[in-house]
């Protein structure tokens, strides 16, 4: 497999792990929870090197997924209680979990390189380097075994992720639990999000995972189709931020990071029913709507005008 292949199928694999759960990370509005997770694990970081004195992949990506978990359950616990909101959670947690990973570091690590840098921001460049067998990417093979777990998930609890995110209150009456399902789904966030993280870069991740299905939000009203738009949003960001990387010699996460926003503005301006310049027809047409309702009543235009 070419090293462009590798990089361009590993990012739109992310893109597609990602887009599967995006969606519902906007309805829900817990769009950072993915920015949570990139700082909540490194307490499990640390802990792995206290326990092993390693930094190799596998048992780096466990202990961080140990703690984007216990992330997601107490912001889960949190928001349960009904004193703070969602956001506020998210803002009180991954916090306090970052600051013990950072006294962890200065107490038991002070003497070697141990920092998200070092240990779970990837780079997407050098996917190629490190593969399986017949040149297939390692991080390739993760992230679509991540990607079809999520198809999975989406599949099996469709019915229940629709009900819970739009109507919680309805979902517990007919016997689905809104709580049990939402914490499915943060798990999911945590576990995707870690895997990506060494491979891809943690700056990546958390734009495929929100920037392509604010992008579908624009554009639909329909939770299937936004899921459609959110995977052909992130897959075009892949394709084309990574040719747009080689062209102008960038950072290949940047420019897959530019896409995905230019893909937004797009949607924000041009979307038919949500975009600016389609509000700003609709506005005028009212306009002109109530200035002919008035004049028919035979209103001065003075008063019109008032």
């Amino acid at each position: 497999m070419s090293p462009d292949l590798a990089i361009m199928l590993t990012a739109g694999f992310t893109a597609t792990a990602c887009g599967l759960l995006g969606p519902f990370l906007v309805l829900r509005r817990v769009s950072l929870m993915g920015d949570a997770v990139s700082h909540a694990v490194l307490p499990g970081i640390v802990l792995v090197w206290i326990l092993m004195e390693t930094r190799a992949t596998l048992p780096v990506i466990f202990g961080a997924a140990l703690f984007g978990v216990v992330c997601v359950l107490a912001v889960e616990a949190l928001r349960g209680t009904r004193l703070v909101k969602a956001d506020a959670a998210i803002a009180l947690v991954f916090p306090a979990l970052f600051a013990l990973g950072v006294l962890g570091i200065n107490q038991f690590a002070g003497n070697i390189h141990l920092d998200l840098d070092s240990t779970i921001y990837g780079e997407i460049a050098f996917v190629p380097f490190r593969t399986v067998g017949y040149g297939i990417p390692q991080a390739l093979v993760a992230i679509g075994a991540i990607a079809a777990v999520n198809l999975a998930l989406l599949i099996a609890f469709w019915k229940e992720l629709k009900a819970t995110t739009f109507d919680p209150e309805f979902a517990r009456t007919i016997g689905i639990p809104p709580k049990l399902i939402s914490r499915l789904l943060l798990v999911a966030v945590a576990v995707t999000a870690v895997t990506a993280f060494e491979s891809v870069g943690a700056i990546l991740v958390i734009t495929l995972l929100i920037v392509p299905a604010a992008t579908a939000y624009l554009v639909t009203d329909r939770l299937w189709l936004m899921v459609a738009v959110t995977l052909a949003t992130g897959w075009i960001s892949a394709i084309a931020g990574y040719q747009g990387a080689v062209a102008i010699d960038a950072s290949i996460a940047g420019a897959m990071g530019v896409v995905a926003t230019a893909c937004f503005l797009v949607a924000l301006l041009a979307s038919p029913r949500y975009g600016l310049i389609a509000r700003a027809v609709q506005r005028s047409r009212r306009r002109r709507r109530v200035e002919r309702a008035l004049e028919a009543e035979g209103v001065p235009e003075a008063l019109r005008a008032g």
